[in-house]
């Protein structure tokens, strides 16, 4: 009887593993299945399955009409056990393989993501050294003794223009790394969008028609035109397509820009932006990947154009951020149409459109005395100088404290803003900022006070406006922007 017993349940033992046995390798063709294995590779995978099949069944026949000893339960038990081994030593084969596959194509995308860094990087020494040559040969230029005023003047505009180039490749990098790291945020404000698109257009007129190319800029199908928005992404946006399209359109060529309203809800409303060129076009190889940070279509034309490779995987990255899409319609040799389409908040009251730039343009700044906070003597020279071109009076100090210290001892009204630098010893701006506007005379604790900082991310406004200032003037400093910025201040404090 016990003989009985332990015979069949080796038998019945065995057929039950190889049941799990046969349950394992269906699993394992599955799992070959999904990794891409061929039909015909998956057709030799199938033939073991039916002969675990037909295994199983002659278990199962032995074990019910069968009348077996123990040598025949002990090769039934010991080849389930060594079929089950074997599946195990496959499925760890199987898994290697895997994971080599897997490590292959991450250094395959790893050495495809150094290659384009290595090539963005060369293409940076170029890049930066351009400008810099530009800047460092017409200031020796300059230097010498018998240069008329109307070459300095020509040199200057040549040093200027070479600096901007400069700012903005280096603008570029700094908005890579932190896409990268995660650090972008939107910061939405009220922004009339006609007045974004007519800026935009004043900005690149000028390049438009020394290049002779035809530029239109048309709004005339927006209905609310104010939005909360990022205004700051919005512009880079607007300037990265711009930018591109002016690049790769040749002289004689057009450039059109539409912005137009394509529906609303009770809050909300869509819009879509399209940047037109009759420029180079772009191979289809390219377009697919178009957005990929450091890339740059090579060809002969295209290598002596200067530029990161950063700019429109930058205006992905924003479009994304801003829950939007972006598409391009390309053709070698005819021309690029980029579209955006985003949807944003309407400003409550459509009917409050801030004529800005007639307040700005014509603000009197006589009689103006501004106290300057910076401790960098060059920058303190030269914030001084675009102020007082402006007619306005300026008293410097060298940190926070001082400029606390010196408002404290001043009469009331005596200085009608602040500018502030941020990073200064002793007291950096935004705790002067918060000292200012805990002092107890309102006179001198309300005053406006504008930042002015090389902190120019949009997180630095945000902290600087959590601190109690008023607006914010990146460095290196635009006249006309501090114009602008110290007029709207100024005003709203009267």
């Amino acid at each position: 009887m016990r003989n009985t017993i332990l015979i069949n349940g080796m038998i019945w033992g065995g057929s039950i593993l190889m049941a799990c046995n046969i349950i394992r390798y269906y699993r394992f063709i599955v799992y070959a299945k999904q990794r891409g294995v061929k039909d015909q590779d998956l057709f030799f995978l199938w033939t073991p399955f039916f002969l675990l099949v037909l295994f199983l069944a002659g278990y199962i026949g032995i074990g019910l009409f069968g009348e077996p000893d123990y040598l025949v339960g002990a090769i039934l038990l010991g080849g389930s056990i060594f079929v089950f081994l074997i599946l195990r030593i496959m499925q760890q084969i199987a898994e290697r393989i895997a994971q080599n596959e897997e490590l292959k194509a991450a250094l395959d995308t790893a050495e495809k993501a150094n290659e384009a860094k290595s090539a963005f990087l060369s293409n940076m020494s170029h890049d930066i050294r351009t400008p810099l040559n530009a800047i460092i040969g017409y200031t020796h230029l300059s230097k010498r003794e018998d240069i008329t005023l109307q070459e300095l003047k020509d040199n200057m505009k040549r040093i200027e223009h070479s600096g901007n180039h400069l700012l903005a490749l280096i603008n570029d990098v700094l908005e890579m790394s932190r896409i990268e790291s995660g650090k972008m945020e939107l910061i939405e404000t009220r922004t009339d969008l006609i007045r974004v698109l007519n800026e935009t257009e004043d900005i690149f007129a000028n390049q438009m028609a020394q290049k002779n190319i035809r530029f239109h800029v048309q709004t005339e199908e927006i209905r609310e035109r104010l939005v909360y928005c990022d205004r700051n992404r919005l512009d880079r946006i607007l300037l990265n397509l711009l930018s591109n399209a002016y690049k790769f359109t040749p002289e004689g060529g057009e450039i059109t820009v539409v912005l137009k309203q394509t529906g609303k809800t009770e809050d909300k409303a869509s819009y879509e932006l399209s940047v037109k060129d009759t420029g180079i076009g772009m191979s289809p190889s390219f377009v697919e990947h178009l957005f990929t940070p450091f890339e740059r279509e090579r060809t002969s034309t295209i290598s002596r154009i200067q530029g990161t490779g950063l700019g429109l995987s930058i205006t992905k990255s924003i479009v994304s951020l801003m829950k939007g899409t972006i598409d391009v319609q390309t053709e070698e040799g005819k021309g690029t149409v980029f579209t955006v389409h985003l949807t944003f908040r309407l400003y409550e009251n459509q009917d409050e459109v801030v004529q800005k730039e007639s307040k700005t343009r014509s603000y009197d700044f006589s009689g103006i005395k501004i106290l300057l906070a910076e401790d960098m003597a060059v920058n303190r020279e030269i914030a001084s100088a675009i102020l007082m071109h402006l007619g306005i009076v300026v008293e410097s100090v060298e940190n926070g404290l001082q400029a606390v210290e010196k408002l404290k001892q001043a009469d009331p009204g005596e200085f009608q803003a602040v500018l502030m630098d941020i990073q200064m010893p002793v007291m950096d701006g935004y705790e002067a900022a918060k000292a200012i506007r805990a002092l107890q005379d309102p006179m001198i604790s309300r005053i406006p006070i504008l930042v002015l900082t090389a902190n120019a991310f949009a997180e630095d406004r945000k902290k600087a406006i959590d601190a109690g200032m008023n607006g914010h003037v990146s460095k290196p400093v635009n006249p006309d922007e501090l114009a602008d910025s110290l007029a709207c201040v100024l005003e709203e404090d009267n």
